[in-house]
C-alpha cells in the first residue's frame, strides 16, 4: 500500500490538494429520479475484502442491510458516523448496523463529520470509491436533489480516501448503544 504521508507529504498539513490521474470507470446517479440507493447497494454486494464508510446521516435501510450482509459474508466493514446526527435522528440506522456486527465509531472532533463516502477493496485493481452529496438516507433518495459518484478501478484514489478514513478513525470513539 502506498503511504500518502511519505509519497505526497502529510495530507493533514498539505497546502496543495492531492492530484491523481483519472482512470477507471465512473457511474453517476442523480436524485430524485435515479435509484442511487440501489447503485450503492449493488456496489456493496460486489465488495470482496473491505468497506470503509464515513457517514453524516444514515437512515437508508437497504444500504444499512447491505453493509450488514457484507459483514456476514466475511467482508471487513467499518463505519465512522457523526455523533450528533446519530443521536438526534430517530430513524438512524447506526444502531442497527452496530447490532449487525459492524464496528461503528463516532467522529466527534469536528462541528460536523460531514463526509459521505465508502471505500471498497483498497489495494486491488478494482478498488472503488463512492462519494457525492448523497447522505445514506431515505430523504436523499426520495426528497432531495443529490448526486452519487461511483469511481471504480482507481487504486490511488481509493488509497487516498482510505488514508483519510484512517486519519479520522484515530480520533473517533467506539459507538455506545
Amino acid at each position: 500500500m502506498l503511504s500518502f504521508g511519505l509519497a505526497f507529504g502529510s495530507l493533514a498539513s498539505a497546502s496543495e490538494p492531492l492530484s491523481l490521474s483519472a482512470q477507471g470507470q465512473v457511474q453517476v446517479a442523480f436524485t430524485p429520479g435515479d435509484d442511487a440507493g440501489a447503485l450503492i447497494v449493488d456496489t456493496i454486494a460486489k465488495a470482496k475484502r473491505q468497506i470503509l464508510v464515513q457517514a453524516f446521516s444514515f437512515t437508508h435501510k437497504d444500504i444499512a442491510a447491505a453493509l450488514i450482509s457484507a459483514r456476514r459474508r466475511g467482508v471487513d466493514v467499518q463505519v465512522i458516523a457523526d455523533p450528533e446526527q446519530t443521536e438526534k435522528n430517530a430513524t438512524s440506522q447506526i444502531e442497527a448496523i452496530a447490532h449487525g456486527g459492524v464496528p461503528v465509531y463516532m467522529d466527534g472532533q469536528h462541528a460536523s463529520a460531514h463526509n459521505k463516502i465508502m471505500v471498497i477493496d483498497t489495494g486491488s485493481a478494482n478498488a472503488t470509491v463512492i462519494t457525492g452529496s448523497f447522505n445514506f438516507t431515505h430523504a436523499a433518495q426520495y426528497r432531495n436533489a443529490e448526486n452519487v459518484l461511483v469511481l471504480r478501478s482507481n487504486p490511488l484514489l481509493a488509497d487516498a480516501y482510505a488514508a483519510n478514513w484512517r486519519r479520522h478513525r484515530t480520533h473517533s470513539l467506539p459507538f455506545r448503544r
